[in-house]
């Protein structure tokens, strides 16, 4: 009996590594594909439209992982990586483009297999990541295919590391002059347009200047006016 019950904590247990072990293949997997074709926040369209078996790989992984015996951080980092290569797989999937909009439903109609169940980018952003854990940061790792969505890393997001990327990707963006315009002549910052359309995730404890300073090397003055300018939806093609 002691050895039959040994025996079936060696199983547990060995089950438990192989579901650690497919969250790091497909995080390494993720990582050699952003690294081969993201640069400066562009994404090499053309070339993965031409050999589409590296992204449509991940792709259906995305749809068959199990999740059950994720830790949260792993959850996190899957869920954005899953975003951003969805992202990848469908403009790709339907290129030449001029921006995701020009494929309607892009974000809010076409449903994709993530981890079994099926969603739309939209309700994956919302419902996997924003909602469950109110996290603004996350909208500084997703990216939506267009110019004025922050820069795409070129990288996956790591389980063990996600806390310092997503505080990098963060500080990036937000003291990007280009990104976020101050215009000190007229004591206005203008903003980007994710900052209007989530602004509820930016002023949960304050005002968005509040958080917006949280990560900025010089800080905005809190009387300074907010805009937000014209988002362009242009695809981010490198």
């Amino acid at each position: 009996m002691k050895k039959f019950c040994y025996t079936l904590l060696i199983l547990f247990v060995l089950s438990l590594n192989g579901f650690a072990n497919g969250s790091k293949a497909f995080t390494e997997k993720a990582d050699l594909f952003f690294k081969k074709y993201v640069k400066n926040g562009a994404v090499a369209y053309k070339t993965i439209n031409a050999n589409k078996t590296e992204i449509a790989g991940l792709y259906h992984e995305i749809g068959k992982m199990d999740l059950s015996h994720f830790t949260v951080n792993e959850k996190k980092a899957f869920y954005v990586n899953a975003y951003n290569l969805i992202v990848i797989y469908w403009v790709a999937e339907y290129y030449p483009l001029k921006s995701p909009l020009d494929k309607s439903g892009f974000f809010d109609k076409v449903k994709h297999k993530v981890a079994g169940e099926e969603l739309s980018l939209n309700a994956l952003e919302i419902k996997k990541l924003l909602i469950p854990y109110k996290d603004a940061r996350f909208h500084f790792v997703l990216a939506c295919a267009a110019k004025s969505c922050p820069p795409l890393a070129s990288f996956a997001m790591h389980a063990d590391k996600l806390e310092q990327q997503l505080d990098e990707r963060t500080i990036m963006a937000i003291n990007n002059n280009e990104w976020l315009r101050i215009v000190p002549s007229d004591k206005k910052v203008e903003l980007s347009k994710i900052f209007d359309w989530y602004k509820g995730d930016f002023t949960q404890k304050g005002t968005a200047l509040d958080w917006i300073n949280q990560y900025r090397k010089v800080k905005i003055p809190s009387d300074y006016a907010i805009a937000y300018y014209e988002y362009n939806w242009s695809l981010n093609e490198g």
